[in-house]
């Protein structure tokens, strides 16, 4: 068994409840609140710009040339997504830069960010890669399910499609074939590393979207 088809089973409960969350499923009914989505977009831009800088990390570790390209190639395109959600979706739904600028990390960003970071820095290339995954394969997932329940004419479909590109598709898949060919190298110890990277990024991807739900800021120090 390859290490993403282990990963994925030993997650596919965590997988399901992110899968069944309310932002997931009313957004592709297009019945989800508009403050709600508002409050996801801000704080996915700030999230990719983080997540941008991991992966540059990421492909400085890679051991091959090829892997360098991949993850470099990928930093950049986080940038260029988060830079297009300006021009594009906080437009269309009137926020303003002032309002972006203004709107610090939510507990929950500034939690997976500084997960990602932190592991980015202080570990190895295959556990760098694995703390990754998640944000790119599940996103990728939920996506599909989305893109397969949404109502005509959804108010968000613009975005939904975003998840349905072809381009962002055969990423994933390259990704994953970049990770089991490094684990298939990597000894027991790395290999549980690697797992427990994995995990823990998914169960931030699930607290993402569920902050975003419930526009949470700093819990009990939200006023």
């Amino acid at each position: 068994m390859s290490f993403s088809q282990d990963v994925w089973q030993r997650n596919l409960a965590l997988y399901n409840k992110t899968l069944a969350l309310p932002f997931n499923q009313e957004l592709a009914t297009g019945s989800l609140n508009k403050e709600a989505f508002c409050h996801y977009v801000i704080q996915d831009a700030h999230y990719l710009v983080a997540y941008g800088r991991a992966l540059a990390v990421c492909g400085a570790k890679a051991f091959d040339a090829d892997d360098i390209i991949q993850f470099t190639q990928g930093a950049k395109e986080a940038i260029v997504v988060e830079r297009s959600l300006h021009d594009g979706f906080m437009k269309d739904f009137g926020i303003s830069k002032a309002d972006f600028e203004n709107t610090p990390l939510t507990l929950a960003c500034h939690h997976y960010t500084a997960f990602l970071t932190a592991t980015a820095w202080s570990e190895s290339y295959p556990v760098v890669l694995a703390s990754l995954l998640p944000c790119f394969w599940i996103y990728a997932e939920v996506g599909k399910d989305i893109v397969s329940k949404s109502i005509a004419n959804n108010p968000y479909q613009a975005w939904i499609d975003t998840y349905s590109g072809e381009e962002f598709n055969e990423a994933v898949k390259n990704v994953l074939a970049t990770i089991d060919r490094i684990a298939e190298h990597c000894d027991a110890d790395t290999l549980e590393k690697m797992h427990k990277a994995y995990t823990k990024g998914a169960e931030l991807e699930w607290l993402f979207w569920d902050s975003a739900y419930h526009q949470r800021q700093w819990l009990g120090l939200d006023q």
